[in-house]
């Protein structure tokens, strides 16, 4: 059984993006690979699209149990909108299932025009970074994003540099969500540590102590850190100490 979605303002893109079979059938540009999945870039009326495609789940009981990434992926997406967050746009989404078992999956998102990830920033445009104003407005940007994540009791999971996208105007967007979930708890304290960790491991590279600082203050929409603040500041400063 087969489960496809194209957003009612791209029905102009029926002949491409209409059907599984149709996506599957796209030849474009190779942006990435692995053995389970690819991600093409193709372009219809001068407009670009990043086409995500899996062919797998994974192994054994991987195939039957669980929800499959790319699933998971475009709901994520879809959370962020739905919370204000800035993301790519949905195209058009869906999987195929045969006997229960995942068989084929696919998420086409429309580009994001003149945007540079900010790993590819911290290492190959560094002067960027020296701008304090751009440092501080795109820092304002993601305090409120990761806050807006958390508050919805949700984690990223994979909030690194290179999964956010700023544009030629200073807008940030949040990408490439796989394997964000809901948390509740001791679990959430964790995760929420661990996404405020991803983010500070490139920041204390390329950053000053006063700009980190700043951002983790404006995330927790406070002037002062607390006791408590403290204590979680220094959970995430040695978060990744001994796991690497």
């Amino acid at each position: 059984m087969a489960g496809w979605v194209l957003q009612p303002a791209h029905a102009g893109l029926e002949a491409a993006f209409g059907s599984l079979d149709a996506v599957f059938a796209l030849q474009g540009q190779r942006i990435t690979s692995d053995p389970l999945s690819e991600v093409i870039r193709v372009e219809f009326g001068g407009v670009r699209y990043y086409v995500k495609r899996y062919w797998a789940a994974g192994k054994g009981l991987r195939r039957y149990f669980g929800r499959p990434r790319i699933k998971a992926e475009w709901q994520n997406l879809r959370h962020f909108a739905a919370w204000g967050i800035p993301t790519a746009e949905i195209v058009a989404y869906g999987l195929e299932r045969r006997a229960g078992a995942f068989v084929r999956g696919a998420l086409i998102t429309r580009e994001l025009v003149g945007t540079e990830d900010l790993g590819h920033i911290a290492g190959h445009q560094r002067e960027r970074l020296a701008d304090s104003a751009w440092v501080a407005r795109i820092s304002a940007q993601l305090a409120r994003g990761a806050r807006a994540l958390h508050d919805h009791h949700f984690a990223h999971n994979d909030l690194k540099w290179r999964n956010l996208l700023v544009n030629e105007a200073g807008d940030l967007f949040f990408i490439d969500c796989p394997t964000g979930s809901f948390w509740w708890g001791p679990l959430l304290r964790y995760r929420i540590d661990k996404d405020l960790a991803c983010l500070d491991k490139v920041a204390s590279q390329v950053l000053s102590r006063s700009q980190r600082l700043r951002f983790f203050l404006q995330y927790l929409g406070r002037e002062r850190l607390s006791a408590a603040d403290k204590h979680q500041a220094r959970r995430i400063l040695k978060f990744f100490e001994g796991r690497e």
